[in-house]
Parts: C-alpha cells; structure tokens; sequence
C-alpha cells in the first residue's frame, strides 16, 4: 500500500509532471490512498482560499478548485486513525528526536506503520526520523 503524503497530493492535484511520472511507475496492483490527514489539510487549505477570496473571479475559481480537490480526493481510498495508529501515535510523541516533525506527519506517518505501509513524500526529512516507516521520495 502507497499512501500519498499532502504535499504529492497537492503537485498531483496541480498536475504536476513528476508526481504524474511517479503515479504511472506505480505498479497496478500497488493500493494507492491518502490519510484522513491529507483530505483535512487539502480541503482546509481549498476552504481557506474560498473564505479570503476578494472578488467574483476569485470565489468562482475557489470553489472550482475545492470541487475538483473534493472529486480527486475521492477517488482514493482514505485511511482513518484507529486505535492501533493511535498507538504509534503516542509512542512517537515520547520518541526522542521524532516529535519534532510536525503533528500531521506524525500522524500519517502513524497510519502508515499501523497499515504497513510505504508513504510517498517530497518531504523526506521529517518523514525519516521515524523508526521502521518505509518512504518513497517523489521529489526528482
């Protein structure tokens, strides 16, 4: 299972050309989905820009791209905290040097060890602090 981290969400979303080579390498059989994390943040970000829109234009292209990213994000399974994830989550919070990466990735960074999965990242050093996470670095 390959989780996409927000930051790849975002390129994605923006069609951007090595996100979109990365996907095509991706094998067929490989599950690709996004945190609970990722659609919070996407989604905030596409509601923030909506809310601060100042004139016509803007509110229309807002709620274009908020509508898109709501169709995107629905086309990947998306992966809830559980009690497991919720676990690590608390372990890694006490983890020397770990707690400092942010509490969103160190959430999805939760779900990905709790579901045994790989994330797909631009953002690969603070993902690497984490004990045992597998990452696939999308930046090149």
């Amino acid at each position: 299972m390959l989780i996409l981290d927000t930051d790849v969400v975002t390129l994605q979303q923006a069609g951007d050309p090595t996100i979109a080579h990365h996907l095509e390498q991706t094998p067929e059989t490989e599950e690709i989905s996004v945190t609970i994390v990722t659609r919070i943040e996407v989604l905030r970000g596409r509601f923030d820009y909506l809310l601060k829109a100042s004139n016509p234009e803007q509110f229309l292209k807002a709620q274009r791209l908020l509508v898109r990213s709501e169709e995107e994000l629905a086309k990947m399974p998306t992966l809830l905290l559980d009690e497991e994830a919720l676990a690590i989550f608390a372990t890694l919070q006490q983890t020397k040097g770990v707690k400092s990466i942010g509490r969103a990735d160190l959430l999805i960074a939760s779900i990905a060890l709790a579901k045994d999965a790989t994330v797909a990242t631009r953002n690969v050093k603070h993902f690497s602090k984490v004990p045992r996470l597998r990452i696939a670095n999308w930046r090149d």
